[in-house]
């Protein structure tokens, strides 16, 4: 989910602070990949931001077996996965991703956070990645900075949801299960290509932004871009239901304007990017070559995602072992962002990881 979707998120719920501080737990690092080769067949090197937590262990032959990889959506980072609605939810003792028992990796993704972006110098002269080049790039995050080669799990959203089928179709089997939250298996066209292709064009079209050589970061467009992602981050029932009124629907909005103005925008050239490398994405012809079990997860009010487009539950039937859920819309659903409030599916999570799989 994109960091001003997050700030929204926020600004509605206001959600009781995390009972424990886990990002203090947290180490950091970078992980430079050489020589990386990007789709467009562009050479550089990488950088990858990561964030982990808890402890590797180590099989009797010394291989780590107990990693899970949880990938954010457009626009977020690792650090989104310590707010409590998440991680107080899954992170403590006998719970789904109990750090006592789970090594959790949470890595920023190419073009995001702390990692190889645009806004570090190269503007728009950076490779135009997509998500095949951001997963081959978590893929020797992995193996060259982390020494793993096997995932216990991932777990994504948003964005993260799309990168898990990527990892499904292009490395079977790395991963054991897969939990992809809040997207969809069919071509990025219709409705979702052109409310990105809006955001991109928007700033682009600005004269500020300069072709990308802005001095400052152009907050026009960047404002319209926030305005497209609150109504699609936005949970009608939700909505209608906080806000009844012609006149509190109008202060809610004028204050998260605000809220957002006040945070910053982020950079308009990593906008642009972080929404355009959805462009190729399209998983749908090669379901069935994942075989590992999925829990594919949805929710009825979002607007990304609207549960008519492509029939989930009958492409789940072409991967053998993926069940589908569909989350129905509520007055307490969040839209889109339901995905990243674990109260909605981390009992369906837990029997995932319960669930056996190939060779243990």
């Amino acid at each position: 989910m994109h960091r001003l979707l997050l700030l929204l998120a926020l600004f509605v719920a206001s959600p009781a602070l995390a009972t424990t501080d886990w990002k203090a737990q947290a180490k950091q690092q970078d992980v430079v990949l050489k020589d990386f080769r990007f789709g467009t067949g562009e050479v550089m090197d990488v950088r990858i931001h990561v964030t982990t937590l808890g402890t590797p262990h180590r099989d009797a032959k010394e291989r780590i077996d107990n990693a899970v990889m949880v990938l954010h959506g457009t626009g977020g980072s690792g650090a989104q996965f310590f707010r409590p609605q998440f991680a107080d939810e899954l992170y403590g003792s006998g719970q789904p991703l109990d750090l006592a028992k789970t090594y959790v990796i949470l890595p920023d993704n190419l073009g995001h956070g702390g990692s190889s972006k645009p806004s570090d110098g190269l503007r728009m002269a950076f490779p135009r990645y997509d998500y095949a080049d951001m997963v081959a790039a978590q893929k020797r995050m992995l193996e060259e900075g982390l020494g793993v080669r096997s995932l216990r799990l991932i777990l994504g959203t948003s964005m993260g949801c799309m990168h898990a089928f990527v990892w499904g179709e292009s490395y079977p089997g790395f991963a054991q299960r897969l939990a992809p939250f809040a997207c969809n298996t069919v071509e990025i066209a219709g409705r979702n290509r052109m409310w990105r292709k809006l955001a991109i064009d928007t700033i682009m079209e600005a004269p500020e932004w300069q072709g990308g050589n802005y001095a400052a970061n152009p907050a026009r467009p960047m404002r319209t871009v926030a305005d497209l992602l609150l109504m699609a981050g936005s949970s009608p029932l939700a909505w209608q239901s906080d806000y009844p009124t012609r006149t509190s629907a109008e202060d809610f909005l004028a204050k998260s304007r605000a809220a957002t103005a006040a945070a910053g925008y982020p950079d308009a050239n990593d906008t642009i990017y972080q929404f355009d490398s959805s462009r190729n994405y399209n998983p749908a012809p090669m379901l069935e070559k994942i075989r590992v079990p999925v829990l594919w997860i949805n929710s009825a009010d979002d607007f990304i995602n609207p549960p008519e487009l492509g029939d989930p539950a009958a492409l789940a039937k072409r991967m053998p072992l993926a069940r589908f859920v569909l989350i129905p819309a509520g007055a307490d659903t969040k839209g889109h962002g339901t995905h990243t409030w674990a109260r909605f599916w981390k009992d369906d999570l837990a029997k995932l990881l319960a669930q056996p799989v190939a060779g243990n």
